[in-house]
């Protein structure tokens, strides 16, 4: 750990294995918030099991795809004891965190087609607990956005590395004036607006690190992967899955 009352926490990370790991604990990262794309929450919580240890804590959580794949708007939910489907509405989605109790946090806000946009984040700001004000994704104009949307609704921020990539872990996070040392004192952490700084690496391997992660979007939003995510209905975490016995159909958009 950093300090009797610190907690280095990248608040997102996309991969999990061996090289993550190693990378965190060389970067000082004590908790990795583990969020992977379309995985199903009990198969992200026996992963991040597996990887935490006692140097470092993996807390599982879900980026929720809420609405349709052109309109979509991403949900970072910390704490959730049962699954929730992507692909469901963005009031049933808030639904679930609150029943849940989770922690909810906006990711890259304002950003593309993909994020809450200021004005929903303002109308919604009651129920938000987090704002990501630095992604280590993002340009440097696109984090100062995220910051003043936090600054002018009084939401606290994080930081993030959102790697994709595992050279990206540890190249952002908040240090919490806290002992998080457990999924559930995160939670707390955030759902009470602990003391926190938003931190991140500098120079030129930050920045060329950033370029590598932004390009890695080019891969993300092809044509192919939405057709292999929505056309069959048998996906993961499609609200039609049978795994979710019919709790979604009301609120699926597909």
């Amino acid at each position: 750990m950093t300090g009797s009352q610190q907690t280095r926490v990248d608040m997102h990370v996309k991969i999990l294995n061996d090289e993550v790991v190693s990378r965190a604990k060389r970067r000082g990262i004590d908790v990795l918030v583990y969020a992977p794309h379309f995985t199903r929450l009990p198969e992200i919580r026996r992963t991040a099991a597996n990887y935490t240890d006692d140097d470092l804590l993996v807390v599982p959580a879900r980026e929720l795809f809420t609405g349709d794949w052109n309109n979509r708007r991403h949900l970072l939910a910390v704490g959730l004891s049962e699954p929730v489907a992507d692909f469901i509405t963005f009031e049933a989605a808030m639904a679930e965190c609150d029943r849940q109790g989770a922690a909810v946090v906006v990711p890259h806000p304002s950003f593309m087609n993909v994020s809450l946009t200021w004005p929903e984040i303002r109308a919604h700001a009651a129920r938000i607990d987090a704002i990501e004000t630095y992604n280590a994704k993002l340009f440097p104009h696109q984090n100062r956005r995220g910051q003043r949307i936090a600054a002018d609704l009084d939401i606290p921020g994080v930081g993030s590395s959102y790697a994709h990539l595992p050279s990206t872990v540890g190249e952002a996070w908040t240090l919490f004036e806290t002992d998080s040392d457990s999924e559930d004192a995160l939670v707390e952490a955030l759902k009470t607006a602990a003391p926190r700084r938003v931190q991140h690496r500098s120079g030129i391997g930050h920045r060329a690190r950033s370029g590598l992660e932004f390009s890695h979007l080019l891969y993300e939003n092809t044509w192919e992967k939405v057709d292999r995510l929505l056309l069959s209905g048998d996906e993961p975490t499609h609200p039609r899955n049978l795994v979710y016995e019919g709790r979604f159909d009301d609120v699926s958009v597909y």
